[in-house]
């Protein structure tokens, strides 16, 4: 008897791939990358595309792109590839020691330290290069446990964790869960339940990940809570991973804690069961570059993460014009409170936005979205109906947002959404989008579908350019810009 065709094939994928590029641990197959495939496939464009998805679920920090740009303007011999910084060319392109260029560890050494407010020092030669957070967190995981061996993460937590943590090291990924009763927020007791939830299924618990200031969230994590957590992890004999690669994006008080100033604070400790995690994805709007940072404070760590590092090096070339950059400190300065005064300005014009058309957010002070509470919108709280409502958002409203289950919410209709990677004239187009859904939601059936989708697109609001007013205009929902100029979002795209 013959093999079907279906068979064949999964028959020769079962013989060429490996166990790992065959299973399904990347976290691929979630809303959260669903959401960026429905972006792929009709991206907004305002001219050509004006009815198209409009990136919402992609936490790129771009609001201060120009004062990067101007700064390259005015300092061309920080580049090799120009007639003022050619002379270095030679240097720097055949230059490929692992340890990184000593003025880039410096520099980001001393920019660590202005990130967290000057109260802490950060020791160059501790300073580990990797291709951006996802090679770094990957690299820490590898260095600290083996397959098979967990660590506890409070959830909701980045979807790209299973990718960047589980995938290819083989770890777990043991939930704390955290309440919307208490705003999110991190308890000992939490953290208590979990661990002896993984001790009593004979799970080897390596350590605890947070990430300070959190993604979804947009909060950050008080002394006293940071100071406890670190106690637990202490007596427990157990790792302390710290994900600070939003540690710059903090623009409102509270002002943010590193674990590091938690580790001065303290006498009786173990140092060695402390790393962190940064990068200049979120910080500085490079997420291209792919720099991202491993520092700990165990000598072994450090030295297995460099040698490792050989296997995702940051280019020298990105390494020379960061470390021109970051050594101006005149600029760094004035570039974080830029940074920060308008993430601050565009956070409170969208949350304002929100809360007139009656939708509110968890209060936050950091990050690049907004956790956004659409509980009132489901018809029942089900998993089953965050994912209706989601898709309604992706396909009829055309707003990629990501729903809460893909970050591990313990509690169905939060979402999150990103407003730092869209100029003001699209937050205005998403805004008015989510307040005709909100004017529409009345009108849904029992499967969460418009009862009358025509009357959808003909209500739908075009942006008028060339007067900067809205007008109504029947757009089709289904055109296709190949040739938007907004960016694409390959499902590899790191650390969002």
């Amino acid at each position: 008897m013959g093999l079907e065709m279906s068979e064949i094939s999964n028959y020769k994928s079962s013989v060429v791939l490996s166990k790992l590029a065959s299973n399904e641990q990347h976290g691929e197959n979630s809303p959260y990358f669903d959401g960026w495939k429905a972006y792929d496939n009709d991206p907004f464009h305002p001219e050509n595309n004006p009815n198209g998805v409009i990136q919402m679920g992609l936490a790129k920090n771009q609001l201060s792109v120009d004062l990067i740009e101007d700064w390259i303007k005015r300092n061309p011999k920080a580049s090799i590839c120009t007639n003022d910084g050619i002379e270095s060319f030679r240097r720097i392109a055949n230059f490929q020691d692992y340890h990184g260029l000593p003025e880039f560890t410096n520099a980001i050494a001393k920019f660590m330290e202005k990130t967290r407010g000057g109260k802490v020092k950060f020791d160059p030669k501790r300073v580990v290069l990797a291709g951006g957070a996802t090679g770094a967190n990957e690299t820490l995981i590898l260095c600290l446990a083996d397959p098979g061996d967990a660590f506890l993460v409070p959830s909701p937590y980045y979807p790209g964790f299973n990718r960047d943590l589980r995938w290819r090291s083989g770890v777990q990924l043991l939930p704390i869960s955290c309440k919307s009763s208490n705003n999110f927020k991190i308890t000992i007791e939490a953290i208590k339940e979990a661990y002896e939830k993984g001790q009593q299924a004979n799970v080897k618990i390596k350590g605890l990940i947070l990430t300070n200031p959190s993604n979804p969230l947009g909060t950050i994590l008080d002394r006293d809570t940071l100071k406890n957590i670190f106690t637990f992890t202490n007596e427990h004999n157990i790792h302390l991973v710290c994900d600070e690669i939003y540690a710059a994006t903090v623009f409102d008080a509270p002002q943010f804690v590193s674990i590091a100033e938690i580790i001065n604070d303290e006498i009786c400790i173990n140092k060695d069961l402390v790393h962190i995690v940064s990068s200049l994805s979120k910080d500085l709007g490079f997420p291209g570059f792919r720099v991202g940072i491993v520092y700990s404070f165990n000598d072994d760590v450090v030295n297995c993460a460099r040698r490792m590092s050989s296997f995702g090096l940051v280019s020298t070339q990105t390494q020379h014009l960061l470390a021109a950059m970051l050594s101006d400190d005149e600029f760094v300065e004035e570039f974080l409170i830029e940074s920060a005064k308008r993430l601050r300005e565009r956070y409170e014009k969208f949350t304002r936005g929100l809360e007139e058309i009656g939708i509110k957010c968890l209060e936050s002070n950091a990050g690049v979205y907004c956790w956004m509470d659409l509980r009132l919108l489901l018809k029942e709280p089900s998993l089953d109906a965050e994912m209706s409502l989601w898709k309604l958002i992706i396909n009829d409203v055309k707003l990629n947002v990501s729903p809460g289950s893909s970050f591990n919410c313990s509690e169905v209709g939060w979402f999150r959404v990103c407003f730092a990677n869209i100029d003001d004239q699209m937050m205005e187009i998403a805004l008015a989008r989510i307040r005709m859904f909100m004017d529409a939601n009345n009108n849904v059936d029992e499967n969460g579908i418009l009862k009358n989708k025509q009357q959808w697109k003909r209500n739908n609001l075009r942006l008028n350019f060339s007067n900067g007013e809205y007008d109504e205009n029947v757009m089709s929902l289904n055109m296709m810009s190949p040739n938007s100029p907004i960016p694409r979002s390959p499902l590899v795209r790191a650390r969002n």
